[in-house]
């Protein structure tokens, strides 16, 4: 017996129209139900635990948008007005900058490279300074995280001087979306990248075996040691993919947990079936909590499901932080099913996860007792410090000291990062000392839900000015991505013709070496 939990829109995955769809719990499984009048009905799954998505639902946070949206209103349906338009719930977190659609490999599940597209985008300075101001532009929050991505960036010989471009208009921080294959092979241009101010490599990374992660399992160690000689942190990216890779996802974290010194975390990608990704939903398709259950059972329940959080319950510490400050700050108002996370301590050889020393939830509730009296205060410059008093004196009721890892000393860290008011720098000392353990679920035309693209904080800046949710710009590429890119792009020929080289030059062919 199906229960529907709510209406939305989603798209038809033959013709890509707006038709309704319901989400509805079957058994303990979530599910998106939707028919097409052309193409008939669809059904998948959305989440594959009814218990964990309701449970989730309690984090939902309502966005507040943007002030000075690129597009107006119109007659079109979400998602086809997206640049980012007034029924956009939520500010821009992280952005998206394509550099280029070149790419030195050809992975079967990839969303997209130009030998495919029949062209070559690659935006000049110019183009990528409009966009970066464009971002930082955005009310009432200026966008200060991007994404260098591609393609591969590194295949770009200007990349320095674009991370430079960057920095000099205010981003605090530059994440490199790459395979690390040109990296593993030039140390002299990690080093460059490093010191132009890139704070984070985010390194595909799909398997600790050649058979999970064929692309790049050669070259994975090399970059990491060339990242660790020039202080560059490291994000290990994996694509999950159900019946691929699904059973080293515990592997994946204890590898991290090795190289804590240099990785800074785990973002686990399921997979989207967008792209080149064949469209074989019930072999493929994986949710988040099946990983989730995955790596509990591959940590032998060092990390368990409850442990990890939805992404918008951080909301609660970004309202306390804006009422220090007295103004708006970063919020992530994504949907409490687009990404969870943990931050994980490695203690020992162990993985202990802050929610097994921290009552998280007794921790929330209490910053919002403090943020209630700086709202309600006549007074705010004597309430804020009041609060920060309060905090410092506190936390420590919320941290079981028996438990928690020798010399972390998380009662004098977190009351110093709200003191200084969530700064960037502030949180370093924090995320140097924990592994970040996430994942995100980015949608395809199966599973899509409109609610959730209007409620989206990763975006992509184009260069004809708009800025469009994640889910829109790769779901509906032929409305969004591959039109806007081919209007600023050349043709093949043509960029061969200009540059003198050939584009399958790119294509990174390993040697491999034999022990016989």
């Amino acid at each position: 017996m199906e229960e529907v939990l709510r209406e939305t829109l989603s798209l038809c995955p033959k013709c890509h129209s707006i038709i309704p769809a319901k989400v509805v719990e079957e058994g303990n499984v979530i599910y998106l139900k939707k028919r097409c009048a052309e193409h008939g009905e669809f059904r998948d799954v959305y989440w594959s635990d009814a218990k964990y998505y309701h449970w989730a639902q309690r984090f939902f946070v309502e966005g507040r948008g943007v002030e000075n949206p690129n597009t107006k209103d119109s007659l079109l349906p979400c998602p086809y007005n997206c640049g980012l338009c007034p029924r956009h719930r939520s500010h821009t977190a992280l952005a998206n900058l394509v550099v280029t659609n070149r790419c030195n490999l050809a992975c079967w599940y990839c969303f997209f490279y130009s030998e495919r597209a029949g062209y070559v985008y690659e935006p000049t300075l110019e183009q990528i300074e409009s966009m970066l101001r464009l971002l930082r532009e955005e009310k009432p929050v200026r966008c200060n995280a991007i994404q260098l991505t591609g393609g591969e960036p590194t295949l770009r010989d200007d990349l320095v001087d674009i991370i430079k471009l960057c920095k000099r208009l205010g981003f605090d921080h530059v994440q490199l979306n790459t395979n690390g294959i040109k990296l593993a092979r030039d140390a002299e241009l990690t080093r460059r990248i490093r010191e132009a101010g890139t704070n984070t490599l985010y390194l595909s990374f799909d398997g600790v075996t050649k058979k999970t992660n064929p692309k790049n399992h050669e070259e994975v160690p090399k970059v990491i040691e060339n990242c660790r000689k020039c202080g560059l942190g490291i994000v290990l990216v994996p694509t999950v993919i159900k019946s691929v890779n699904d059973h080293e996802l515990g592997a994946i974290i204890r590898y991290a947990a090795e190289n804590v010194d240099i990785v800074r975390g785990v973002n686990f990608q399921p997979v989207s079936l967008v792209g080149s990704m064949p469209r074989e939903v019930g072999r493929f398709r994986i949710t988040i909590p099946e990983v989730l259950e995955r790596i509990e059972e591959q940590t032998n329940g060092e990390l368990t499901k409850y442990d990890f959080y939805p992404v918008p319950s951080v909301a609660t510490i970004s309202h306390f932080i804006e009422a220090l400050k007295g103004r708006r700050t970063y919020e992530f108002t994504c949907s409490p099913w687009c990404g969870v996370a943990t931050y994980v301590f490695v203690s020992d050889g162990k993985l202990v996860p802050i929610t097994r020393f921290v009552d998280v939830e007794g921790f929330f509730e209490y910053l919002k007792e403090l943020t209630s009296e700086i709202e309600k205060a006549r007074f705010k410059r004597l309430a804020r410090l009041k609060a920060l008093v309060k905090l410092a004196k506190n936390f420590s009721k919320f941290v079981d000291k028996a438990k928690e890892p020798k010399g972390l000393e998380l009662e004098r860290l977190l009351p110093k990062i709200f003191a200084r008011r969530g700064k960037y720098r502030a949180l370093g000392e924090f995320h140097h000392k924990t592994l970040f353990i996430g994942m995100m679920h980015f949608m395809d035309e199966y599973n899509y839900d409109v609610a959730r693209v209007q409620r989206c904080v990763i975006h992509y800046v184009m260069p004809d000015g708009r800025i469009v949710p994640f889910c829109s710009f790769n779901v509906i590429p032929h409305f969004y991505r591959d039109l806007v890119q081919k209007r600023f792009a050349i043709p093949i020929e043509e960029w061969e013709k200009k540059t003198g080289r050939k584009l399958a030059e790119d294509i990174y062919r390993r040697i491999e070496h034999s022990n016989d």
